[in-house]
């Protein structure tokens, strides 16, 4: 299977359908009053957790995913029928980004995880709810609302628990195969591990998930080799496992390079306890060379092991669960909104704000006011009353004059303007 673990998607969600006016008009009661029905509700878009999928392939010529919008009202009191949410399925580790503003917008990282991206638009009213004891024959609608619409980069993040690091061809790969049920493809030439492989590893009464990293090189955070697109996968484990191939001429060199790309590497990964794996224990200079890396870094805690004939393993698993325990979850890193919320949670929507454009025309942008103007029937009326009405509960008269707004200047909402009149002028 190939291993996708990044798309682009655009996502809208359903429109909810209009309300409608309609009277009855029955033979023997042709007075029955207001049965024109509500809108019904456009599907949501909603991600969920499927343990059965490890790639997000299926996603990979999915551009666009849209829900259904919400069907109109009808006569006699019958609503316009609500719409099906779509439910796309990802794996375990899936975050959700808002690519226009950075924001993470959900963090798929229980098995119950499920989060709405995309919420519905809300139906419209018909006019039976606007009957009253002073309006016996309500002639007005509203409108649906439109539903929420996201441009997002859907990326999954392995959850292991313990990731090993370190050059290519160092002996991770036959270390997890040898620990674990994992079966990775294991080569004498580098950069044999094309994507992550996750085996389970038990340890006595306990267990954890390692996971085996495509080989890093100087540069990998700066997007050189393989590792540049995997190092994100290390984010996510709690403990790293620094393989070196003891064998090599300078594996102090190497400790280093690797430590080095996971500082620079925009993740905070430096704070992740580290175990020190000494491979390869049975090459000819290995004992002088773990001697000089003893010295150079003599409070580091170093196991000497022999992957290939599962050779001093054992102290290193029981290591890794002693460690686990006392080894929270880390926060995922994202510095582009390191201040704001990491999952998406409903807020309410802000009234407007005003622009000045300049040679007297202005701007009103905000979430509901926008969501006011889209849901009123600019052909009714009365729907243009209640919108002048709304719009002086909000106070946008005393706003627009506080701002500098004079009499005649234009007031655009999206692509409608209305000439600004101010009464306290006259």
């Amino acid at each position: 299977m190939q291993f996708i673990d990044k798309v682009k998607l655009k996502l809208k969600a359903g429109n909810g359908g209009n309300g409608i006016v309609a009277f009855k008009r029955e033979k023997y009661n042709p007075l029955g009053g207001p049965s024109g029905g509500d809108g019904g509700n456009g599907g949501s878009i909603i991600f969920k957790v499927d343990t059965n999928k490890s790639t997000l392939l299926d996603l990979r010529f999915s551009k666009s995913i849209r829900a259904e919008d919400g069907e109109n009202g009808k006569g006699n009191n019958m609503f316009g029928a609500s719409r099906d949410d779509v439910v796309i399925k990802v794996p375990l580790g899936t975050i959700v980004k808002d690519i226009d503003t950075g924001e993470i917008v959900a963090d798929l990282n229980t098995l119950d995880s499920e989060e709405v991206i995309c919420q519905g638009g809300k139906g419209g009213k018909g006019n039976y709810h606007f009957k009253s004891s002073r309006n016996n024959a309500p002639d007005h609608a509203t409108l649906g609302t439109p539903g929420q619409e996201r441009n997002v980069l859907v990326e999954l993040k392995l959850l292991a628990d313990v990731g090993l690091v370190g050059l290519p061809s160092v002996g991770k790969s036959t270390l997890l195969s040898v620990v674990s049920n994992a079966r990775p493809e294991i080569a004498d030439y580098p950069f044999t591990t094309l994507k992550p492989q996750l085996g389970m590893v038990k340890v006595g009464d306990s267990s954890f998930v390692m996971a085996d990293l495509p080989g890093l090189i100087g540069g990998a955070s700066e997007g050189k080799g393989l590792g540049h697109e995997f190092l994100k996968h290390i984010e996510r484990c709690r403990l790293i496992l620094h393989v070196l191939d003891m064998g090599r001429e300078d594996p102090i060199s190497d400790y280093e390079v690797i430590n080095e790309e996971l500082r620079r590497y925009p993740g905070n990964l430096e704070e992740r306890p580290q175990i020190v794996v000494a491979n390869k224990m049975d090459m000819d200079n290995a004992e002088e060379n773990l001697k000089r890396f003893k010295e150079k870094y003599p409070d580091l805690e170093v196991f000497e092991v022999i992957t290939l004939i599962n050779e001093g393993l054992d102290p290193v698993l029981y290591r890794a669960k002693d460690l686990l325990k006392q080894t929270p979850q880390f926060p995922l890193y994202n510095p582009e909104m390191a201040d704001k919320k990491v999952v998406y949670t409903y807020t309410e929507p802000e009234e407007f704000e005003i622009f000045n454009e300049g040679n007297g025309i202005w701007r009103v942008e905000g979430d509901k006011i926008t969501r006011l103007f889209r849901n009123t029937d600019f052909k009714d009326d009365d729907a243009v009353l209640r919108f002048s009405r709304a719009l002086s509960r909000m106070k946008l008269d005393e706003a627009l004059r506080n701002k500098g707004c004079r009499n005649g200047d234009q007031v655009f909402i999206e692509d409608y303007s209305f000439d600004f009149v101010d009464d306290e002028d006259e």
